[in-house]
């Protein structure tokens, strides 16, 4: 009988087995298992917008997390980040393009990127982009009249 150590060890030769590619530059290479995932509740900060072109579109929003910080002396500060969210699943895409409104309150899953970004004056930014893998919609219920 293996033991969990021993099997666990069976499986991970297993899975690096699948990952390992069969370029030359990577053929002496170990590879490991990495992870890269994002997890984010917070507010749309404005309505989706459809980027890229007919063959590779994608769908943007922004969405606003706040923290607070409380000082010793008791006043509290609250902090807003702006996440920028992107949007390449076709059906997700479509879903959150047509039913995401500005101020929804939104569970977002997914893998950060980094890439840069070209301004207009010619200068080079570096832009960081959670890629959605799910967006969970909350609804607010209506007040009764």
């Amino acid at each position: 009988m293996y033991s969990i150590s021993r099997v666990n060890a069976i499986r991970s030769l297993y899975y690096c087995k699948q990952l390992q590619t069969s370029a030359a530059s990577f053929d002496n290479q170990k590879t490991e298992k990495t992870i890269n995932q994002v997890t984010l509740l917070g507010r749309v900060g404005a309505d989706p917008q459809k980027r890229g072109t007919n063959e590779h579109p994608v769908i943007n929003f922004p969405l606003a997390t706040h923290f607070s910080y409380k000082y010793e002396s008791g006043d509290i500060l609250q902090r807003t980040d702006w996440h920028r969210i992107s949007i390449f699943k076709p059906g997700l895409r479509d879903t959150v393009y047509k039913y995401l409104k500005k101020g929804q309150r939104v569970y977002v899953t997914g893998k950060l990127s980094y890439g840069e970004v070209k301004l207009d004056d010619g200068q080079v930014r570096t832009a960081s982009t959670v890629i959605a893998d799910d967006v969970i919609f909350f609804q607010t219920q209506q007040a009764e009249n």
